[in-house]
């Protein structure tokens, strides 16, 4: 794994944030709050609970501190969820360039009190959980929105991959 490989994986990921939230958005808001299915239960949770996970692995990687996890009431709409993740995609966007392919090989120690769990993964590791765990939630919340009657399109990589490699 390097870092150009990271930078291509949340390139990817927050392309399809972006995709997902255009659909989102043609929700009600009481539909994006609204219990549905799954482990997070609606379509914000979900979304929050993803956001924070993300922001806990680029702080136990050594980026900027997200503090506490976040609390989905503290994000009432899609304003507020892709607001916030815009900011966390810059500092994310600033982060990866200061590591080095070998950064990426240096065990850390890292604890996530809420599961009561301490391990030891390398840099690399760490942020690619991170971005896998956008991705297994986003599916989630893809499923999420076609039980709401939305239609999520499509948010394979190979479509992301097309569009980096369309002429402009």
């Amino acid at each position: 794994m390097t870092v150009k490989d990271l930078e291509t994986l949340f390139d990817y990921s927050y392309w399809a944030n972006r995709k997902l939230f255009a659909v989102v958005a043609t929700l009600t808001g009481s539909q994006f709050i609204e219990p549905v299915a799954g482990g997070w239960g609606s379509i914000r949770n979900t979304l929050v609970h993803m956001m924070s996970a993300e922001g806990g692995w680029l702080e136990r990687a050594g980026g900027p501190a997200r503090g506490g996890p976040l609390k989905a009431d503290d994000f009432p709409t899609l304003l507020s969820v892709s607001s916030h993740w815009a900011v966390q995609e810059q500092k994310l966007r600033a982060f990866l360039p200061t590591l080095t392919d070998a950064d990426l090989a240096r065990p850390t120690e890292f604890t996530i009190p809420q599961l009561s769990l301490t391990g030891v993964l390398t840099i690399g590791e760490m942020l690619h959980h991170g971005v896998n765990h956008s991705i297994h939630h986003r599916a989630q919340v893809a499923l999420l929105v076609r039980q709401l009657g939305a239609v999520p399109g499509n948010l394979d990589i190979l479509f992301y991959y097309g569009e980096r490699r369309a002429p402009a």
